[in-house]
């Protein structure tokens, strides 16, 4: 850390250039009073880092909270600091082209409204999702109601929803870690995510495109603005581009290339991320646009100015995603585990000392291991790892091998006084996982997670120690976002509506069912045949004549409403009715609510 050059201020300038104006006070709240974002509460960040942080993660925090309206260039403004992405605006012929509208339709209404009290009030004329991930298009609703062009990467709708829908519950309540929006705004607490502040909890909203980009060097013109795009799948997102305004000299990255490392498997969870692709198209962006842009932007962080300073802050980050790749690949097939590799790789010492490769997001420990999962796996090939016990399981006979869980808290706290702070939180987990009861561990564990939290660079890691900390004194705090919304849903495909439902389905409850059900979908001129047996609920479109158990005439819409249990009217019913019923029966709920740091 003494090594990093604190010295060097030009990311501080940067992020500054092109001021406007700031949101006063930079407080967004939904129609009925709750406060859905809050930029103020981060003016703790202004003063000197204390010794509770990270002072490289200290100076990346100060960074992200400067919020406000600033011009890029000629024509293109952001709004950034009122959500955890960016939002970019282009002006054309008519109005205003609005590149990644937040995650929530709130503060994407008030972006839009700080824009027009310095620009005029001018229309939006178009819309861009760079990538199918929520915070570049859940507040859509709050710029547009859906009468401009929208464009984005092919397979944007299958991944917008898959994601959000199918593990959506899992990762919102893996993101209350994640990203800490329970957490106290302060030096002790939550001071960012090293891509943004946090997340901002409005109303999350989908317009679907009405253009797909299905090719690198596809141009598109809206309202007047000549667009030229790189496609760039399996990247920081399975679907996302990257583009060119080739007449203003500007180059967007969508999220291929921010002011951090990225993440490879975000701790919420996720598929994981192909880093030799990501490296890929980074060399290809480099030589499709660095010679014809003056100036860099992202959809989070600060834009980077200058053809040469571009090129250079692509090439880091191509060779920061390249290493980590090739350096895992290569000490793999050396036999070394995940963790051993975790343990071995350092950056090359120029990418150590620029601060746009630093793990604030991503980390070098945690990407290893998912490059590691991407190739090979959860298994390292030890047999002993093959069938272990569950975590509460082996944690029990931990402690009984330790002597009990006064002995385990005892060596936990030679761990500690030698400030092995890693090997005192395992001791002390298996302690906790044993006996939720014993007091003295988890208020323990939770001073250990303090402290590694306080310590860590990178923002996520802060966060997850933090919250589990806070949940090990205070009892799980329920995740307040929700992603599934009524527009997400309404984006389901049929078959998407139906695999929903299938990994909903309890197998054992559903063992002795068998049933099937013919679902005439009158809007869309589609049938569709689910049938439940051995516990899998398996669908078929345009299934044959033999007749179902039950035939249903609907709408898609209430298709959704029967499938989630609700009295719908209108349905035309033939055969069998209570089939309906034996279906919701064996359906579970997700639960938003289960334990990460207890048993």
């Amino acid at each position: 850390m003494a090594d990093l050059p604190f010295h060097d201020r030009g990311d501080f300038g940067d992020a500054d250039r092109g001021f406007i104006a700031k949101l006063s006070p930079a407080v967004i709240r939904t129609a009925d009073g709750r406060v859905v974002w809050d930029n103020d509460s981060y003016d703790f960040l202004q003063q000197d880092c204390p010794k509770t942080a990270h002072p490289s993660l200290w100076r990346q925090a100060q960074l992200c909270a400067k919020q406000g309206l600033y011009e890029v260039a000629d024509g293109i403004y952001q709004v950034r600091g009122l959500d955890l992405s960016n939002m970019t605006l282009v002006e054309g012929e008519r109005g205003v082209v609005v590149i990644d509208p937040l995650i929530s339709v709130e503060c994407a209404a008030a972006a839009l409204k700080l824009y027009r009290a310095h620009r005029g009030d001018r229309p939006v004329t178009g819309v861009i999702y760079t990538h199918s991930h929520a915070d570049h298009f859940g507040g859509v609703r709050g710029v547009t109601d859906g009468n401009v062009p929208i464009l984005a990467p092919a397979g944007f709708m299958r991944h917008a929803v898959s994601e959000n829908v199918y593990a959506g519950p899992a990762m919102v309540r893996r993101a209350v870690y994640m990203y800490g929006p329970a957490l106290p705004r302060s030096p002790e607490g939550q001071i960012g995510s090293g891509l943004g502040l946090t997340t901002s909890t409005g109303t999350v909203s989908l317009i679907p495109p009405t253009v797909d980009i299905t090719h690198t060097g596809q141009e598109e013109i809206v309202d007047g603005v000549r667009i030229v795009f790189q496609l760039t799948p399996d990247t920081e997102a399975p679907s996302e581009m990257t583009f060119l305004f080739p007449d203003r000299r500007v180059l967007c990255l969508a999220e291929d290339a921010t002011h951090n490392q990225h993440s490879l498997l975000p701790l919420r969870g996720a598929a994981v991320r192909d880093a030799r692709a990501w490296a890929r198209y980074l060399t290809e962006a480099i030589s499709l646009f660095a010679d014809h842009a003056d100036v860099a932007f992202a959809s989070h962080h600060w834009p980077t100015w200058g053809s040469q300073a571009i090129a250079r802050f692509l090439g880091q980050q191509r060779d920061l995603y390249a290493y980590l790749h090739d350096q895992t690949l290569r000490l793999l097939n050396r036999g070394l585990t995940a963790p051993e590799i975790a343990e071995s790789v350092q950056l090359p010492p120029e990418l150590e000392q620029s601060w746009h490769t630093r793990g604030y997001h991503g980390s070098v420990s945690h990407n290893v291991k998912a490059v590691y999962q991407r190739y090979l796996g959860w298994f390292d090939g030890n047999p002993a790892h093959l069938w272990e016990h569950p975590p509460r399981e082996s944690a029990v006979r931990y402690v009984e091998c330790l002597g009990g869980g006064a002995a385990v808290v005892a060596c936990a706290r030679r761990y500690i006084d030698e400030n092995d702070l890693r090997f005192a939180a395992q001791l002390l987990n298996h302690a906790v996982f044993a006996d939720e009861g014993n007091k003295e561990a988890r208020d323990l564990l939770a001073e250990v997670y303090t402290r590694l939290g306080h310590g860590a660079e990178n923002a996520t890691w802060r966060n997850s120690y933090l919250m589990g900390a806070l949940e090990l004194s205070d009892g799980i705090v329920p995740a307040t976002m929700d992603t599934a919304s009524a527009d997400l849903l309404t984006a389901l495909s049929v078959e998407q509506i139906f695999d929903s439902i299938a990994i909903r389905v309890n197998g054992p409850r559903a063992w002795g069912e068998r049933l099937s059900i013919d679902w005439h979908l009158i809007d869309l001129g589609e049938r569709h045949r689910t049938t439940l047996s051995n516990g899998a609920l398996i669908q078929q479109p345009a299934p044959g004549d033999d007749g179902a158990d039950l035939t249903l005439r609907l709408t898609k819409t209430q298709l959704v409403g029967l499938l989630s249990g609700k009295e719908v009217e209108g349905v035309e019913r033939e055969g069998d009715t209570s089939v309906l019923r034996r279906l919701v029966a064996v359906l579970d709920h997700p639960v938003r609510d289960f334990a990460i740091v207890t048993a």
